[in-house]
């Protein structure tokens, strides 16, 4: 809370309902922003604490025998009077009828139905006046989450940051597709804050990628401090006693939920219904018929949040898998009743739209030839490669793909070591280090024939850090930390274990050294450096070896992008997915012929 704001005016004592609750000679508290309200059903609590007219509540509660103080207020938030929490189920409630049955104290039935029909009309009575009286007494969102209201927020949140946060806190099943570098993990963190103010929220779980972990538990502690975070992790042992630990918010990664999770209700995930779940980079459950797709909607929830910039990646049966965690049940396959859906579930806002001010991303594709040691390799691979793929008696998917990995390995190195994208590369990265910019190169290879080893020991003048998946999470902590914070001026990642979660903005440069399969994946890399807090425009890079396969893919992709454009804006696509066999074949030059 902020210093000393609801100590500013001392506020009169409460009369009518709340002075009969709370006896003039009992001590009082100093004053609190909630009243212990019992709780609501999850059905109705989102609808029945939304923002309501003041006058209006004041007159239903009236209507009832009851009257309410007007509070005093200030910044639009309600300040509440010196009492004690009040817990509503002390409400005075008129006396049960008498017994009127002859048998009355031996069980006589007309008794108990009289009294069981006093006890119903007692709590729904009861719950009505505690849903009015949270409504009234608890201060709007819009004010809480002002800079100037009662909670301290360490920095301001953007005006469509604080409508993704209503819309959490009013919706118990959202699908937040917000375009990444918008903050959806602020907002997630916030609203759960929110919900816990509001006595609403008891234990939730949030499942994130293993590389995430640590980022998370940095940006809980930033923005709700008062939430006590258990991270699950670990020996099978420790993992055992943190399911079971007594805190607000439970923290893991999708494999540790996958190896804990069984089919016994008393596994650690299962043992209690969680107010919330929270899959952030939700794509991670894309495939319906995947264990950890599965397991996701088997958790026991009363709220479902998931949290991506790529809903859909590969097909659209991605954005349905996700919406089958969201909504908890079966989801359309496709056109008006696939879109009405998202449409009920999805929020999405895209930077051109939100953040007017967020410096340009400029993209510019880089066709290059390749050099004459790389062409006679690349032909001559091309040449072997398709001979051989017509001398076999049925072509499968996976011999088409190798092929394609090899001749996609020769346009970035040649077997003697040429490169025309290094070279190229090398003479961009001398201006813009001595310019003092930083930049980030992304390959989907690892290893020292033509990834990101290789690329940083041909770079080894510029002192280039290395980010891949094969690192343990507490040494790519720290590379990133010695890449936003030391003189390094260039970072290679691996396109899979960099393109997500990683906030960058102290780069404003990225170059693309090969092509992935999906578009979609590619912008999400980008979007490392292009999001909030990136004060210069940022400049994206993609290579493209003319006459060559990644040219062929670039053509391919162009033409099915298109599908899915008035689905969701970031679609892709997967070569042994989307892509029919036919087209896989027409991009190393072969038609389908039947098996012999």
């Amino acid at each position: 809370m902020s210093a000393g704001w609801w100590q500013a005016e001392e506020a009169p004592r409460p009369s009518g309902l709340l002075a009969r609750l709370l006896p003039a000679s009992e001590p009082v508290d100093p004053p609190a922003t909630l009243l212990h309200v019992p709780p609501l059903r999850a059905e109705t609590a989102h609808r029945e604490t939304a923002p309501a007219d003041l006058p209006a509540q004041q007159r239903a509660c009236a209507g009832d025998g009851f009257t309410l103080d007007t509070p005093i207020t200030r910044h639009g938030l309600v300040k509440q009077w010196k009492a004690q929490s009040v817990d509503l189920r002390r409400l005075l409630f008129p006396p049960p009828p008498a017994p009127t049955h002859p048998n009355a104290g031996q069980g006589g039935q007309g008794d108990d139905a009289g009294v069981a029909e006093w006890l119903t009309q007692a709590r729904m009575k009861r719950d009505a006046l505690a849903r009015r009286l949270a409504v009234v007494l608890q201060p709007p969102p819009a004010a809480l989450l002002s800079a100037n209201g009662p909670l301290a927020w360490p920095d301001a949140l953007y005006p469509f940051q604080r409508d993704g946060i209503h819309v959490l806190l009013q919706a118990p099943q959202l699908l937040l597709g917000d375009d990444m570098g918008l903050g959806k993990t602020v907002q997630a963190i916030a609203a759960l804050r929110l919900l816990f103010l509001r006595r609403e929220l008891t234990r939730a779980l949030i499942v994130v990628p293993a590389s995430l972990i640590e980022q998370w538990q940095r940006e809980l502690a930033r923005w709700a401090p008062e939430l006590r975070v258990m991270r699950v992790y670990g020996s099978p042992h420790d993992r055992r006693w943190q399911w079971q630990y007594g805190t607000h918010v439970t923290l893991t990664s999708y494999e540790t939920l996958r190896a804990d999770y069984s089919e016994r209700f008393t596994c650690g995930p299962c043992r209690e219904e969680w107010s919330v779940v929270v899959l952030d980079e939700a794509q991670k459950i894309k495939n319906a018929e995947s264990d950890l797709a599965r397991i996701c909607k088997r958790l026991p929830r009363r709220r479902a949040w998931a949290l991506t910039g790529t809903p859909l990646e590969n097909r659209v049966d991605d954005v349905v898998s996700i919406l089958e965690f969201v909504t908890g049940g079966a989801v359309p396959s496709g056109g008006p009743p696939l879109h009405a859906a998202l449409a009920q579930y999805q929020l999405r806002r895209r930077k051109e739209d939100v953040l007017r001010d967020l410096p340009e991303k400029i993209v510019t594709d880089l066709p290059l030839p390749l050099t004459p040691a790389q062409r006679r390799a690349y032909e001559r691979a091309a040449q072997e490669g398709i001979t051989a793929l017509r001398e076999t008696d049925e072509v499968s998917i996976e011999q088409v793909l190798a092929l394609i990995t090899r001749l996609k390995q020769l346009c970035n190195f040649g077997p003697g070591g040429e490169s025309a994208k290094m070279d190229d590369l090398a003479n961009r990265l001398e201006e813009l280090t001595a310019a003092g910019h930083k930049a980030l190169v992304f390959t989907q290879y690892i290893g020292d024939e033509s990834g990101a080893r290789r690329i940083a020991s041909r770079l080894r003048r510029f002192a280039p850090l290395v980010f891949t998946g094969e690192q343990s999470l507490p040494e790519r902590s720290r590379i990133i930390d010695q890449f936003q914070h030391d003189d390094h001026g260039v970072l290679i990642l691996s396109l899979r274990a960099g393109g997500v979660g990683l906030n960058l903005q102290c780069a404003s440069y990225v170059f693309h050294f090969d092509r992935w399969w999906n578009p979609a994946v590619e912008r999400q890399a980008e979007d490392r450096t292009h999001r909030l807090g990136q004060t210069q425009p940022v400049h994206v890079y993609r290579y493209q070896m003319t006459d060559t396969i990644e040219q062929r893919i670039n053509e391919v992709l162009l033409r099915k992008i298109d599908l899915f454009t008035n689905l969701v804006d970031a679609a892709s696509l997967d070569p042994g997915g989307l892509l029919s066999k036919g087209e896989l074949f027409e991009l190393v030059g072969l038609e389908i012929r039947e098996s012999r």
